[in-house]
């Protein structure tokens, strides 16, 4: 029985690589598709800031490649309707074609259901969009975000990319706010810090923790 706990504990080890916590503030390890990005001053999160501008802007990891395993970062955004997209985008294969996924911190404690119920979304540029998963599948890839942050705090979120299903996770909860299946067939690409347009928002305490194959 020991023999076979230690075996279980192995393989454990094997599929799960360590976590990387790449460092947000050194640029020679990013590169930055879009529009200006800024070092969080006087913070002890010691992160990332991006402009309130156009267009949409990628903040992506040089030379990584990243498959399937966990995703995880605290993000701060702005309480302005349709001006506030933060995310993280993955599977990166060039500058507009990705998958992603992003909070509308203005719809957070929105007093309108429906603009809750599109708290947290996922989509894969360029075929599937948000409108186009709206009017096509509506309520299926965004949902409302338990438990519900304020719309101008720091919040922690965590994305778990499985083979077919990305499931989110926000504030340490062990019920996800959303879970999808993987809308493209890509299974590798880059990762980065994701906004949209226009956005301003605040990033830190990036990790990644892949899972070997």
């Amino acid at each position: 029985m020991k023999h076979m706990t230690m075996l279980l504990l192995l393989l454990a080890l094997r599929l799960h690589a360590q976590t990387f916590t790449p460092d947000l503030q050194d640029r020679s390890l990013w590169e930055l598709w879009g529009r200006g990005a800024n070092n969080l001053k006087n913070n002890e999160k010691g992160g990332v800031s991006f402009d309130f501008d156009e267009p949409v802007a990628v903040l992506a990891l040089k030379n990584y490649d990243f498959s399937t395993g966990t995703i995880e970062f605290d993000v701060r955004g702005r309480d302005a309707l349709q001006n506030c997209f933060v995310g993280v985008a993955f599977h990166i294969q060039n500058d507009s074609t990705y998958d992603a996924v992003y909070f509308r911190p203005f719809n957070f404690k929105h007093p309108e259901l429906i603009r809750r119920m599109h708290s947290v979304q996922y989509v894969s540029w360029p075929r599937f969009t948000w409108q186009k998963l709206r009017a096509e599948h509506p309520e299926q890839y965004e949902h409302p975000v338990n438990p519900v942050p304020g719309p101008e705090d720091w919040f922690h979120a965590k994305i778990v990319v499985a083979d077919k299903t990305i499931s989110v996770f926000v504030n340490d909860s062990t019920s996800p706010s959303l879970v999808v299946e993987k809308l493209t067939t890509t299974t590798h690409g880059g990762l980065g810090l994701w906004v949209g347009d226009p956005t301003e928002g605040d990033f830190a305490n990036l990790r990644i923790t892949p899972v070997k194959k």
